[in-house]
């Protein structure tokens, strides 16, 4: 190895040296600043994916708000593209904020409409987002009970009691609750008898493919089961295709969110050109 590449190793920290580490490293804070960039110039929209009535006919139950943000090509970069690397950092509770900003803002000037934006627990307690949703709740009466909150399997379990606490106090204010990717990670059952979560999302590996895979049928309908257990509401996530649909409808699962019934849009036709101006 040369003298100059022997200096550019040494100058990575001891638990970076072996390329793919560096390269995840590097990768990382590449994804944060971009994050940062478009926070800093209010680059930063919601996305809208309907939920809809398992056998309805498509009727919409809510649509769910996620984040997206603009890199410095203009193109819109979705959540699962950035979250993971902002999810322990200052830019992730900002994000949160945000999401939560926009969600209100869409709220106010839709009365009949019922969305659901996500959050990280990590934000359970940050000053500014809790703020954002006394500010929301004090100028709208109706805000709480069109509200749903999604926190992911993973992110409750982080700080359970935490997350008991914060839901018992806003649920009080007509808030609801989803518990998202529920599946993808490692609940303690002891923790989801406590938590009270209004509605459980299934993850959408069980849910793809599900009309033809006995596996994913177990699995789903053992999940299906915790839920009715627990008095919770069911959505399958990820539904793309019409034979899912219609296996998901025939066991009883209450709502369905996928690609069949709708992509997110940052322009769905129901949502005015000033908020969507206000949005981007």
């Amino acid at each position: 190895m040369s003298d100059a590449r022997k200096a550019k190793w040494a100058d990575i920290p001891a638990g970076h040296q072996d390329p793919l580490s560096y390269a995840i490293s590097a990768r990382d804070r590449s994804v944060i600043e971009m994050v940062d960039a478009a926070v800093r110039h209010k680059q930063v929209m919601l996305a809208f994916q309907p939920v809809v009535t398992a056998g309805s006919g498509g009727q919409i139950a809510f649509y769910e708000g996620l984040i997206r943000v603009l890199d410095a090509t203009g193109r819109i970069i979705p959540a699962k593209d950035f979250i993971t690397s902002i999810e322990t950092t200052e830019t992730g509770r900002i994000v949160d904020c945000l999401a939560l900003e926009k969600g209100i803002r869409t709220l106010g000037a839709h009365p009949d409409l019922r969305l659901s934006i996500n959050m990280s627990a990590r934000s359970i307690g940050y000053g500014r987002w809790m703020r954002v949703l006394k500010r929301g709740l004090a100028n709208d009466p109706t805000l709480g009970e069109r509200l749903i909150l999604e926190i992911t399997e993973s992110s409750a379990m982080l700080v359970p009691e935490l997350v008991v606490t914060f839901m018992e106090e806003l649920q009080s204010k007509g808030i609801s609750f989803a518990l998202d990717d529920f599946g993808a990670g490692y609940t303690s059952f002891r923790y989801l008898k406590d938590f009270y979560f209004d509605i459980l999302k299934i993850d959408g590996q069980f849910i793809r493919g599900i009309s033809t895979d006995p596996d994913n049928q177990v699995l789903t309908n053992a999940l299906a089961s915790i839920a009715r257990q627990f008095d919770m509401f069911t959505v399958a996530e990820s539904v793309e295709r019409a034979e899912d649909a219609a296996y998901l409808s025939a066991i009883g699962i209450d709502c369905l969110q996928g690609y069949y019934f709708g992509a997110p849009s940052v322009k769905p036709a129901w949502l005015s050109p000033e908020i969507t101006r206000r949005s981007a």
